[in-house]
């Protein structure tokens, strides 16, 4: 593991996505309808797996870390042959040294001893498990069909393979509050994933939770209560050290034309709007700390790669800050010598150094 983390600081990821939409997946999961997040409506073939990884191969011209992604579905509740079948074109890539890794998606109770002695046969990489909770309640009102035992036991079997694992969570699910959410993460944390994701939910067309949210049944989360979610899953993963490699879900034509999605926190930039939240606690903690209530004005310098977000989507960051406080100017400067993710803030001839790790309250 820690050579894969070196390898991503020295190449870029370039990933090669193959869609298996519902796919081989025992549960209808009351969130899911994998056709409209995906796109794909058909099932793929062996020899369209192939195709995908030539072309994409062909149209690489730098040094990448490339890696072939059988996204979508529940990849190892398909019978055996039909996922090594499937593998085979991305085994084969591996075994050449035309691509470096080969990830997959699937549940928890789709892994067992022998589905992952399979994997390793077919030297599988990395395995990302659909979690969604650590709430026994939660995961019962969603109709995952498993409970937080099957994740453990998922985790343990592919670690002890030494197969890479990730954890997808989906905060704002029926039954969970703030405690649940808490407690999810705590539980996360004592598994020791070597990565997560985060899908606040969403209301999906031809989705059991769309009859429930039509009915007056569930309420989801507004974009802001699950842009303050994300960023505490996010800040509190970090300090453990466990990367949090994508927040919110992929934009695509599908989900942006605003017919599939019924209700919920899905916004483009979701991941954007996170990171430009967890700056705006960072500088409203200095403030408030400091004790810097009707100062007249606040300089802040960052890195150039992070203007965007400390200054929010239209410049939020700055105008909450300006009427929370009651300052009358707060100057924003680029500047290539800050750390990214970190702030340097100027006031009355002294410097304060801001980062994530300052952050107390969400």
């Amino acid at each position: 593991m820690v050579v894969f983390v070196i390898f991503r600081s020295v190449m870029k990821h370039y990933i090669i996505p193959v869609f298996i939409p519902h796919l081989g997946c025992p549960h209808q999961c009351i969130f899911c309808n994998q056709n409209k997040i995906t796109g794909r409506q058909t099932p793929v073939t062996a020899e369209q797996v192939a195709a995908i990884i030539e072309e994409r191969l062909a149209a690489i011209t730098q040094n990448r870390r490339i890696e072939v992604a059988f996204y979508g579905g529940s990849f190892t509740a398909l019978p055996e042959d039909i996922q090594n079948e499937l593998l085979t074109p991305a085994t084969q890539a591996l075994r050449s040294g035309r691509i470096h890794a080969i990830r997959l998606s699937t549940r928890p109770d789709c892994i067992t001893g022998p589905i992952v002695d399979n994997l390793t046969k077919q030297e599988v990489n990395i395995v990302e498990l659909g979690v969604q909770s650590l709430d026994d309640n939660v995961l019962g009102r969603s109709a995952r069909g498993h409970n937080s035992q099957a994740v453990a036991d998922a985790v343990r079997l592919l670690k002890m393979a030494g197969i890479s694992c990730g954890l997808q969570l989906m905060p704002g699910l029926p039954g969970e509050d703030w405690l649940s959410l808490i407690g999810t993460v705590r539980q996360a944390i004592l598994l020791k994933p070597d990565f997560v994701r985060i899908y606040p939910a969403v209301v999906i067309t031809g989705t059991v939770l769309a009859e429930l949210y039509s009915r007056g049944d569930y309420c989801p989360l507004s974009l802001a209560q699950a842009v303050a979610r994300s960023a505490y899953m996010k800040l509190v993963f970090e300090r453990q050290g466990i990367a949090v490699i994508r927040t919110g879900l992929q934009a695509s034509e599908e989900l942006d034309s605003g017919e599939n999605v019924l209700a919920g926190p899905y916004h483009p930039a979701f991941g954007e709007l996170v990171d430009s939240h967890i700056f705006y606690l960072m500088m409203t903690t200095f403030i408030e700390q400091a004790a810097l209530h009707h100062t007249t004005c606040l300089f802040i310098r960052h890195h150039p790669q992070d203007c965007s977000k400390v200054r929010g989507q239209h410049n939020i960051n700055l105008s909450r800050l300006k009427h929370r406080y009651s300052l009358l100017t707060v100057n924003l400067h680029a500047d290539s010598a800050v750390t990214r993710s970190s702030l340097v803030l100027e006031y009355q001839g002294s410097r304060y150094i801001l980062n994530k790790n300052m952050i107390k309250s969400i």
